[in-house]
């Protein structure tokens, strides 16, 4: 007899976790304006950061697809079908976009003839030929993906937060460490017993 998996283990979470802040501080930092602002000198730290991150969501998201076929994870609750349908094509669309983003901005860099630029001064030096309309296109369409993560993590974390709190089906405890539910369950219990001893008292 399989037990029944309540919660994603410790990886797995932590995929999510640290992909999710890294989305986060990369948006921050992501230089805007025309192409010389952005390849500036006085920008070299944001941009560094900016497409250290990138790079690092970019394998991350990678190694978490891998890890992701194999690892045990909680049966999905029992929803309206539209409600099913609608959060499968919202993390289809976020993993969609975990490497459209990098990778749109890595070639419209490599084409617009400019390298990497990482922390510590690193660079990767462009491995396709050069094609300035071709990289001024994928450099917008980075921007606007990178606005549309944002508006789908938004939306992810919106219906998280309504199975929590309206549905209480434990889909977001699901995603955090098993001492959340603990506790979570705790609190229930104390509330219960606090429901019954004023009820007696009635």
């Amino acid at each position: 007899m399989h037990r029944k998996v309540t919660h994603y283990g410790a990886a797995s979470q932590a995929f999510h976790w640290v992909t999710a802040i890294l989305v986060l501080v990369a948006f921050i930092y992501g230089p805007e304006g025309s192409e010389q602002q952005i390849y500036a000198a006085s920008g070299d730290a944001d941009r560094q950061l900016h497409d250290t991150l990138g790079l690092t969501v970019l394998v991350l998201s990678a190694a978490r697809i891998l890890w992701r076929l194999a690892a045990a994870r909680p049966d999905p609750p029992a929803v309206a079908r539209w409600m099913g349908i609608a959060s499968r094509s919202v993390q289809v669309l976020l993993y969609v976009l975990l490497f459209a983003v990098p990778l749109t901005a890595i070639a419209g860099a490599w084409l617009e003839g400019h390298p990497l630029t990482l922390l510590g001064g690193i660079r990767i030096a462009p491995m396709i030929g050069p094609s300035e309309s071709t990289g001024e296109w994928l450099a917008e369409t980075h921007g606007l993906l990178g606005d549309a993560i944002l508006w789908a993590a938004g939306l992810h974390a919106a219906a998280a937060l309504f199975h929590h709190y309206v549905l209480k089906d434990g889909v977001l405890l699901s995603m955090l460490p098993r001492r959340w539910s603990v506790r979570q369950q705790h609190g229930q219990g104390h509330r219960a017993q606090d429901g019954r001893g004023d009820a007696a008292e009635q």
